[in-house]
């Protein structure tokens, strides 16, 4: 796998082989069931992440989640919530922003410092291609096949976003694709 230089945006998500990352319904638990390896780079954007942003949909699904922290607990640090509707309570372990993508991943990657910001969800990640904030992509293709839900990128009326793959990588039965974003 590619080692990732400081300071990057990147984009790290698991993915149904069909091009889900939420089943109908925002269905998570298809990812919960893989039995084998950690993903071939997940180690890596672990130690390389310096913060976390991502949209108001994702963190709302999350609160009721075990352990809700990224990537399990593993990793700590600043988390960021891009939202038009911050909740009515507080959450000391999340910051919330509502000044647009932009000044959004500026916060974030100044609190990520020599790091990299990760974002999480379908939304965020979609507004910071279209706006040509993401540097990489780091894609972990489950297995399974849903057909209905999320889909990995989705939108109309707008041109290709050209790619060029940095690695390709196996764990277990996951295959792990690293994307760098082409501009």
């Amino acid at each position: 796998m590619v080692e990732a230089m400081a300071g990057k945006v990147l984009y790290h998500v698991t993915m149904s082989l069909d091009g889900f990352i939420a089943g109908a319904g925002d269905s998570m638990d298809w990812m919960f069931g893989y039995q084998g390896p950690a993903p071939a780079g997940a180690a890596e954007v672990i130690a390389t992440t310096g913060a976390v942003l991502t949209g108001r949909r994702l963190y709302d699904m999350g609160v009721s989640l075990p352990g809700a922290r990224p990537y399990g607990g593993a990793w700590s640090g600043p988390i960021f919530v891009l939202t038009h509707r911050p909740p009515a309570e507080e959450d000391p372990a999340v910051t919330f922003l509502a000044d647009g993508v932009r000044d959004a991943v500026a916060t974030a990657l100044a609190a990520a410092g020599d790091r990299n910001l990760v974002l999480f969800g379908a939304s965020i990640p979609r507004q910071c291609i279209e706006e040509g904030l993401l540097d990489e992509i780091l894609v972990h293709v489950m297995p399974v096949l849903l057909g209905d839900g999320v889909r990995l990128f989705a939108r109309t009326d707008a041109p290709p976003v050209e790619l060029e793959k940095l690695g390709v990588a196996e764990s277990g039965q996951l295959t792990d694709l690293r994307f760098r974003v082409l501009r």
